[in-house]
């Protein structure tokens, strides 16, 4: 089994093509150059004043994904306006202000590609830039390309209903503004909205406590101070060397122990930038073609593990170890697909576990046992290396569970730890939390929290049956988070586009997917999954980390096949959606 093998087309459905136009007119609303709209866009006026829209489309994010949503519709010569709950533009890169908090696809990939001068203008540090870079980036982009005037900030969508009667959107925010529409893009983001466990006694703490997706923005001054952190996650891998080389006394809390491979990360070489910069059409392309859209320059090996002495498979794990980075999971074709040949990837870290972590009982603590990479492949910088301070404690909650949290620390089952600061580094509601927290409602008042009460169902992670002019920028059911994100962000909001394009050409007011097409969608993700192994643990993949939330895989693995499937959907006039 390999990636080409995957099969990304669904079993046949009872598509309906969407046929030649619907010959049906819309309201359109103008937009200047300077952002104004016309008077036809005044706010609504009367309760009964339904046939009237604010503007065409209403974004709700503005990260990656809503800035470039803003910019390719206003392109469109559509009135669009986006509304974002930070203070200003990052999304992720926003609120994700942790120590050590850094992307783990290289800087020359992890950037937009859809102007040219913008890549050859930006130039980036690092390997892997770290948050302040690439929010800097971000907001570079806002400021380039005039986005800010569209962008209300300090402002959350808490409803979005669907008007079966005029074909539109009212949208309501929390200062009490309802705006109309024909389109809702939302651009929230995959992990976007912060979980943070119940755990007894969390109010009656004294000390302070912090999330690591959502960090002050002044930072925190930990000198001194004794810190716990609950999390083993990439963040906490990301932050706990850096809290460890400030705090007085880190302990972590541990549930799973966490694979993690060297980032490796440096100054960025010129000569390299230079080199990608002369070519990154061709540099693009390739990446494009790679399963996860990234990582061209050192790609999966064409054999399989049996093919291969266990020297030689330890020789290309460790030229993989040393280069550092995710690619170390490329090492061999049948890696993600067989738990045989996983089980010696896997074996090959554990050792290196083994050899890093001085105390005995600890390096067995940090050794998993789960197959390497059904969690989140994680990159570090002295994560391991870490635990050999003799001011960091490791804590397995697994054997010694929490009981509670006291006013002066956190109590597990062998006693108390006493603590000024507690972080939570526990992740987020990945995929779905920003979605349905929303208050999104559809045809027949139909809550979207009603439509995926047993899991997100959701047509190419683009559309939702019930949900007509509901667009999701890297839904469940899409690559998304098992691609490079701003690569899926970029195809998701071009598909979106052509989309609105074509509706405005066929003159038709809505599309909705067809809910035996998104039905057959869901099976086909998790149908591709059960062929690798990442079904095999839990993980936030499959929600297991949010309790009480259905256990459904949501991303869908291998980003070209994906983009196919998506390229002949729009050609055969977006088969499995309905137009009016």
């Amino acid at each position: 089994m390999s990636w080409d093998t995957l099969q990304l087309r669904p079993r046949q459905t009872n598509f309906v093509s969407a046929g030649a136009g619907c010959d049906r007119a819309f309201p359109h609303v103008a937009l200047f150059s300077d952002g104004v709209t016309t008077e036809e866009t005044a706010p609504l006026t009367a309760e009964g004043d339904h046939d009237r829209v604010d503007v065409d489309v209403v974004i709700v994010g503005a990260g990656f994904g809503g800035l470039y949503a803003l910019h390719r519709l206003r392109g469109l010569g559509l009135a669009v306006r986006a509304f974002e709950a930070g203070t200003g533009v990052g999304g992720t890169w926003y609120w994700n202000r942790y120590p050590g908090a850094r992307c783990d696809v290289e800087s020359l990939e992890y950037s937009y590609s859809f102007d040219e001068q913008l890549q050859q203008d930006w130039d980036w540090t690092e390997r892997y830039a770290a948050q302040p870079e690439i929010l800097a980036y971000a907001e570079h982009v806002a400021d380039r390309f005039d986005l800010l005037a569209d962008i209300s900030f300090e402002t959350r969508v808490v409803g979005a209903a669907f008007d079966d009667a005029t074909s539109t959107w009212s949208v309501e925010t929390d200062r009490g503004e309802r705006v109309r529409c024909r389109f809702v893009v939302a651009a929230t983001g995959c992990l976007s909205t912060a979980n943070t466990p119940e755990i007894d006694g969390l109010a009656t703490f004294e000390g302070t406590v912090l999330h690591t997706g959502r960090w002050p923005r002044d930072g925190v001054d930990l000198a001194g101070l004794r810190v716990g952190i609950i999390g083993t996650g990439s963040s906490a891998v990301q932050a706990i060397p850096m809290i460890a080389a400030e705090a007085a006394r880190l302990t972590v809390f541990q549930r799973t122990p966490q694979y993690t491979i060297p980032a490796r990360n440096g100054p960025l070489d010129p000569a390299e930038q230079a080199d990608v910069k002369a070519r990154y059409a061709e540099f693009r392309e390739a990446n494009e073609r790679m399963a996860n859209a990234f990582a061209s320059k050192f790609p999966s090996n064409r054999i399989n593990t049996s093919d291969v002495s266990q020297d030689e498979r330890d020789r290309e794990f460790e030229v993989r170890w040393e280069r550092g980075g995710t690619p170390f999971l490329g090492a061999f074709r049948d890696l993600v697909f067989d738990l045989d040949a996983n089980e010696y990837a896997a074996e090959f870290v554990r050792k290196k576990i083994a050899g890093i972590v001085e105390d005995v009982d600890t390096a067995t603590k940090l050794t998993p046992l789960h197959p390497i990479g059904c969690k989140r492949l994680v990159i570090d910088t002295d994560y391991y290396a870490t635990f050999n301070r003799p001011t960091v404690d490791l804590v397995d909650v697994f054997d010694d569970p929490i009981i509670a949290i006291r006013p002066d620390g956190l109590e597990t089952e062998s006693g108390l730890h006493e603590l000024d600061v507690l972080i939570f580094a526990t992740g987020f509601d990945a995929m779905t939390g920003s979605l349905l927290r929303m208050n999104i409602t559809g045809r027949s008042a139909l809550s979207l929290a009603d439509a995926w009460a047993a899991g997100p169902v959701n047509y190419l992670g683009l559309a939702v049956p019930g949900f007509p002019n509901l667009f999701t920028v890297t839904g469940p059911g899409s690559p998304s988070v098992l691609a490079n994100m701003i690569v899926a962000i970029e195809q998701h909001v071009e598909w979106i586009a052509d989309c609105l394009a074509w509706l405005d050409a066929a003159g038709c007011e809505t599309i909705e997917a067809q809910s035996d097409a998104a039905t057959d969608w869901v099976a086909h993700v998790n149908g591709v999954a059960d062929q690798t192994i990442y079904p095999s643990c839990n993980s936030w993949y499959l929600g297991a980390n949010v309790p009480g939330k259905p256990r459904v895989f949501m991303p869908l693995l291998g980003y070209p096949q994906y983009k196919r499937r998506c390229d002949e959907v729009a050609a055969a006039g977006y088969d499995g959606f309905t137009t009016a």
